[in-house]
């Protein structure tokens, strides 16, 4: 996938703290130690990755279908509260070709990522098509693609992992100035995969950057809260729980995975049960 900015954009320059990843990487060590490791958690992100790519790149993405969709979006918390309303008014046969065209190379990451927010209302009701797209394009390529979501980095509203790491006393992060496109979390990645590289790691790259901005910015849930994440992030079950939550791993349990998807109604029953997705 190709996946540059452009052959002539440079990479923005970001001020990161130090301090801040070296504090949450350790963090994220301790908290993850009870549930068995940082291993366990790159486990279960691989998981994921496999089914994102067997289901919205492979060979099985031209027969996705609506309730399949729907146990994948138990991954994706930012989407699965609201996609399924807009499915119980809209056909599933429409997103469904924006996904597969959003997969088709050809142009770059930025452009499928902007066509497919384009085919979607620019208001509340369809926030979560950025994040779907992100959480495609990220999960189906981890080491290639960077993970784009608003969590992350949201320019409008100035929020995200990148001002909680962000540190320069004569350079305030500007959200006018650090846009919210592929070039930034291409200079995020970049710059997260040095430090983790610093820090001991040498595999997983993509997913260990997951694991560790998710972490980061649960400490911001946990403080203060967040606008549009609150409303499923509620009360607190232990270090991980947040974290778990921003990357859709809130949904294993110990019979299987558990839908935790907002259902349209005439999908209720039918997807009230553990979910099987293996291919």
């Amino acid at each position: 996938m190709n996946q540059r900015a452009s052959a002539t954009e440079l990479l923005p320059t970001l001020d990161l703290s130090g301090p801040a990843l070296r504090s949450g990487f350790e963090e994220l060590v301790a908290a993850a130690e009870p549930g068995g490791g940082i291993d366990v958690y790159l486990t279960a992100l691989q998981f994921k990755s496999r089914l994102f790519g067997e289901w919205f790149l492979g060979k099985q993405s031209a027969a996705l279908d609506a309730p399949r969709f729907l146990g994948l979006c138990t991954f994706m918390p930012t989407v699965r509260r609201r996609v399924g309303a807009w499915l119980g008014s809209n056909d599933f046969a429409d997103l469904h070709r924006q996904l597969l065209l959003l997969m088709q190379p050809g142009t770059t990451v930025q452009a499928r990522l902007d066509a497919f927010v384009a085919a979607f209302p620019a208001d509340r009701t369809c926030r979560w098509a950025r994040d779907l797209a992100a959480e495609v394009l990220h999960f189906c390529a981890p080491d290639e693609t960077p993970l784009m979501t608003r969590w992350m980095w949201d320019a409008q509203s100035g929020s995200g992992v990148l001002r909680e790491i962000w540190f320069n006393d004569s350079h305030e992060l500007d959200p006018r100035a650090v846009s919210d496109r592929l070039a930034t979390f291409l200079a995020l990645k970049a710059e997260l995969e040095t430090f983790l590289r610093d820090n001991g790691t040498y595999r997983d790259f993509g997913l260990m950057q997951d694991l560790l901005c998710a972490h980061i910015y649960s400490r911001y849930i946990n403080d203060r809260g967040s606008t549009y994440l609150k409303g499923d992030f509620a009360g607190t079950e232990d270090a991980m729980a947040h974290t778990r939550r921003l990357l859709g791993l809130d949904c294993y349990e110990r019979d299987g995975i558990r839908m935790k998807v907002k259902l349209p109604e005439t999908m209720s029953v039918a997807l009230a049960t553990p979910l099987q997705l293996d291919a």
